[in-house]
């Protein structure tokens, strides 16, 4: 029997990590399930998984919660916070964490869980884009196994070579090829992406995520902060790292060769089935998805990115060559960005130039360790606040 910490687990990813832990009751237990704030759904959550713990990081939820499973004489312990996060994740009793927490909250159990040792399911993209070097180095030295769970990710985890090498070219591979749907908007010329409101971006025609991954899918930023975390799992330079829309999200990446193979992990676009290739790794579990129909799906396009249209994905190959702390900057103005979108602050355009703005304005700068990186992150999200306190006319007059 494996304990599994679920960090994020009313979100998207950790509903479906449930669905298959729920499928294997003789090989998996949800000893901790963590989310933001969202106490409702948690509640029930621990009603149903009787956790030993639940933690929620707004402490005054966490006390709303305590109340309810006191009510209710659940036996679930709660805690709050950063540091309730952190126990959790490297508790001794816990040997799995999903790490699905979204932005950089979630660095901070997921550096715990890596000192720890812990067999880690990484769901949360900002680990890696603010804190590749740190992180990577934190797995090494406290032994933890990495799994990536982003479908991407785990494509190409599934088609490597099975021994690691300290570069690509040593295990015979010439590139790592990321596939995008390329969002709701592909085919949206510059004028139309001008009308873009909340409510049309938050409908992928793929994939079911929550509303800040959905949205990242629609700028490209999500294949742009894929690419950085390609280049930290597997050692890949951005030369090394082609992206390709591909709208059927039925390829979910490939892994080109030296000697032309082209090696490709296809299944339908459904998160239960890396979630559990984690879960079961070495083996192979059932994940309740269906069977991939070829004949049903018949045509499989691919097309190159026009980043004219969405720039966000070049801004972030530009933040992973500039190195340093440029990948943070890119992450928090992005998540910023975001947010005042999905409030109907700012328009669909206004993302990538908020990004954009925030590199140029903000020196990259070496990594020295994870409070410099915190300090990083929050002198970004300070000038992506000024920028939107700014008017229209002179945030274009910034660009």
């Amino acid at each position: 029997m494996q304990n599994v910490t679920i960090l994020g687990s009313t979100g998207t990813i950790g509903l479906q990590t449930l669905d298959v832990i729920a499928r294997h009751p003789e090989r998996f237990n949800a000893y901790a399930l963590a989310a933001h704030q969202n106490v409702e759904s948690l509640f029930k959550q621990c009603l149903i998984y009787k956790p030993n713990f639940a933690v929620l990081l707004d402490k005054l939820a966490a006390e709303q919660l305590k109340q309810l499973l006191s009510d209710a004489q659940s036996a679930t312990q709660v805690l709050s916070g950063m540091q309730g996060l952190e126990f959790i994740s490297s508790a001794d009793e816990v040997d799995v964490i999903m790490a699905a927490i979204v932005g950089a909250a979630g660095l901070k159990p997921a550096l715990a869980a890596a000192k720890a040792g812990k067999r880690i399911l990484l769901a949360n993209k900002e680990t890696l884009v603010m804190a590749g070097s740190l992180f990577m180095e934190a797995v090494k030295q406290g032994g933890a196994t990495l799994l990536p769970i982003d479908s991407e990710h785990n494509a190409i985890f599934q088609v490597m070579p099975l021994e690691q090498y300290a570069n690509l070219g040593d295990g015979g591979v010439r590139k790592i090829i990321l596939t995008a749907s390329g969002g709701p908007f592909r085919n949206f010329s510059h004028a139309q992406l001008k009308q873009v409101t909340t409510e049309l971006a938050l409908k992928h025609p793929n994939w079911v995520m929550g509303a800040k991954i959905t949205v990242d899918s629609a700028t490209l930023m999500n294949k742009g902060l894929e690419v950085i975390e390609a280049h930290w799992l597997f050692n890949a330079s951005p030369e090394q790292i082609e992206v390709v829309v591909h709208p059927q999200s039925v390829v979910h990446s490939m892994v080109e060769y030296v000697d032309g193979s082209v090696l490709a992990q296809l299944g339908n676009p459904d998160m239960r089935t890396p979630i559990a290739y984690g879960l079961g790794y070495p083996e192979r579990i059932e994940a309740g998805v269906q069977s991939l129909n070829l004949i049903e799906i018949a045509t499989l396009q691919f097309e190159q990115p026009d980043t004219d249209r969405f720039p966000c994905l070049q801004l972030a190959y530009d933040a992973l060559k500039l190195g340093g702390t440029a990948s943070t900057i890119l992450n928090a103005a992005n998540e910023v960005a975001v947010n005042a979108f999905l409030k109907k602050e700012v328009h669909f355009l206004d993302i990538p130039h908020l990004i954009s703005d925030a590199l140029l304005a903000i020196p990259s700068e070496s990594v020295e360790n994870l409070e410099h990186l915190t300090d990083v992150d929050s002198q970004a999200r300070l000038y992506a606040q000024a920028w939107l306190s700014k008017s229209p006319a002179m945030r274009v007059l910034s660009a």
